[in-house]
């Protein structure tokens, strides 16, 4: 696709200038806002977009007050004939913040919105608005299709450090003028506390900008929600959100590392004895449903995580949720596994999703890695954390789920599958192929890995050689826990060309730099 001209940016400037303003010093806003404030309602958190189709998307806004939320829309920057959308009342019961629904847009076009906070006793009393856009998913094959993935945000007790310039990550992909951004998962660490300073090999230090809650693991409700607006006290993080709407995942970091449904922990860690996951992860998924705009979860914080996003005839995102519905992690070396990672439900979902799919490009958007290994438990005989467990043999645990899958795949001549994803915290790809596989019964795929955005990198992951794969690129340190002042900070891009159909994938540095490249033809099972 070739480069498309940036959209004017001078309205979604005006309210993130702003709001870095209000923002320079975290101390300036509390925890939460207070019920009696001076002055009209502010939005000083910014504004974000989420889940946009090719005539919808969702809008979220967070006050410092009880306010109702109002969006303007408009073809242009003036705002000349604007539309308007009544969104929700905000208030505590959401922690402030709030997500309307925009329906009835034109396909293929930039859309330019404005968000007002009203007094909800006196809506003539509004605050200053704050700005954002978004290109509505295209109706016609020939406008192609942009976008970037990456995750894992502030893990490892590193964050946002202002005199490396913060999360500038967001900056260089914002440059690429994308349609959206895929987050794969572990957009907080609930689990990591992080603190003012800590000490670098070279003898440097790596300074972060601190908040109460950040300063200790995640337990209440109102600690993940201070999570959540850590994140947001980095002004490139708020600039990329008014301007590139999101599809978010989530995975273990959203609520304790490596955790999984039923597992109970406490005594000799920051946990209390006895401290039910399954308790944390609902107050976790909560604070989630408040603070993005998921089309899924919007208002519902029961609601699944899971879902398809179609982006035009060329795209569907296949987003996956692998944490929620998997079986407990073990040696996961059973012949036998109906739950799996995915859970029965979400695989026949799966299957049916594919299988009607009608876009050249079906993304599958998984949150944790297929081939790498990746241990959760003691030396010797570790359990294990996401699919692969080290067996190079058949199918077990795990692995059988996705077996069936990929054998689903095959049989039922599905073109155009990639898998993306993060977590592992170095950038490579893979191409599984059954030539060189245990398991034969599936067509070549390729699976590329990107992230951190903002945590520690650590070295590439091994290899199991169950679905064959070969690991054509690797980026990553040799030692652990490397920190973002130190580089390996990584995104993906993803570009689809609109005349011939190629898909093109590109690994980039933090700055944005190119360090792999790979084109995929269109309208093939396997490649």
């Amino acid at each position: 696709m070739s480069p498309r001209p940036l959209p004017g940016r001078r309205s979604v400037l005006r309210g993130s200038l702003a709001a870095s303003a209000a923002l320079t010093l975290p101390g300036a806003l509390g925890a939460a806002p207070a019920l009696a404030l001076s002055g009209r309602p502010r939005a000083d958190w910014g504004v974000q977009a989420g889940d946009v189709t090719a005539d919808s998307g969702l809008v979220w806004v967070r006050a410092d007050r009880p306010a109702r939320m109002i969006v303007e829309t408009s073809a242009t920057e003036s705002f000349r004939d604007p539309r308007r959308w009544h969104g929700p009342l905000l208030g505590a019961g959401t922690d402030f913040t709030g997500t309307a629904r925009l329906h009835g847009l034109p396909p293929g076009e930039q859309i330019h919105y404005r968000v007002l906070l009203a007094d909800p006793h006196d809506p003539r009393r509004t605050g200053e608005p704050a700005y954002g856009t978004f290109r509505t998913a295209p109706a016609r094959r020939r406008q192609g299709v942009r976008f970037v993935w990456s995750g894992d945000l502030a893990g490892q007790g590193w964050g946002i450090n202002e005199s490396i310039g913060g999360y500038r990550i967001f900056d260089a992909m914002a440059k690429l003028d994308p349609d959206f951004f895929l987050c794969s998962g572990d957009n907080i660490y609930a689990d990591g506390p992080i603190q003012a300073t800590a000490a670098l090999p070279d003898g440097g230090v790596y300074r972060s900008v601190t908040t109460e809650e950040k300063s200790h693991v995640a337990v209440s409700l109102d600690d993940y929600r201070g999570n959540f607006r850590y994140n947001l006290l980095d002004g490139a993080l708020r600039r990329f959100n008014a301007q590139v709407p999101g599809i978010i995942q989530w995975d273990d970091h959203e609520v304790r590392n490596n955790w999984y449904p039923g597992e109970v922990i406490g005594g000799g860690t920051p946990y209390p004895a006895g401290t039910r996951l399954d308790d944390l992860a609902r107050r976790a998924r909560r604070a989630f449903s408040e603070y993005f705009p998921v089309s899924t979860v919007s208002g519902r914080p029961d609601g699944r995580i899971y879902r398809v996003h179609h982006h035009g005839p060329l795209l569907d995102v296949f987003v996956l949720d692998m944490r929620t519905y998997r079986n407990a992690n073990s040696p996961d070396d059973q012949r036998s596994d109906p739950q799996g990672i995915l859970g029965r439900e979400q695989l026949q979902w799966l299957k049916r999703e594919l299988a009607g799919s009608r876009a050249v490009w079906k993304v599958i958007a998984a949150d944790m890695p297929l081939g790498l290994v990746v241990p959760d438990g003691v030396e010797g005989r570790p359990n294990f954390e996401a699919v692969a467990q080290g067996d190079p043999g058949a199918p077990l645990g795990r692995e059988l789920q996705i077996a069936e899958l990929l054998r689903f795949v095959k049989h039922r001549r599905i073109t155009g599958t990639v898998w993306l994803t993060a977590d592992v915290h170095h950038t490579s790809a893979q191409h599984y192929d059954p030539s060189r596989a245990a398991f034969k019964d599936f067509a070549p795929f390729w699976e590329f890995v990107s992230g951190p955005l903002n945590a520690g990198a650590f070295p590439a992951s091994a290899l199991d050689g169950t679905f064959g794969p070969d690991r054509v690129f690797v980026k990553a340190p040799a030692v652990a826990d490397v920190s973002p002042a130190e580089g390996y900070q990584f995104f993906g891009e993803v570009d689809i060309d609109g005349d011939s159909g190629e898909l093109t994938v590109r690994l980039r540095e933090q700055d944005g730099g190119v360090l792999f490249t790979q084109v995929l033809q269109p309208g093939r099972v396997g490649q």
